[in-house]
């Protein structure tokens, strides 16, 4: 079971950084956008750390703050989340 998760963060995140650079790349070329709740989306479901790698690697959406704030909270959710699953529960053996 924890390989099977394991595996989903991995397509979570992979897909996130493409969902958050392919938004990227419409907004360069002025095609229509994915909207900021899809994109947060993507963050609530695990894929935090792929949406924060393009945000910084393509300068994606870090210079409006509403958004930054929300995901900021996204990742101190889920990094609490994962320290809590990791102490609290004594799951150090995850693979």
């Amino acid at each position: 079971m924890q390989k099977v998760i394991l595996f989903y963060f991995i397509f979570i995140n992979i897909t996130a950084f493409i969902i958050y650079s392919f938004d990227k790349f419409r907004s360069v070329k002025g095609y229509s956008r994915i909207s900021e709740k899809e994109l947060h989306t993507f963050s609530i479901l695990g894929g935090f750390l792929g949406a924060s790698l393009s945000m910084a690697l393509f300068r994606h959406k870090i210079s409006k703050t509403s958004f930054l704030i929300k995901h900021i909270l996204i990742m101190l959710v889920w990094i609490t989340v994962v320290v809590y699953y990791f102490t609290e529960i004594n799951q150090l053996n995850f693979l």
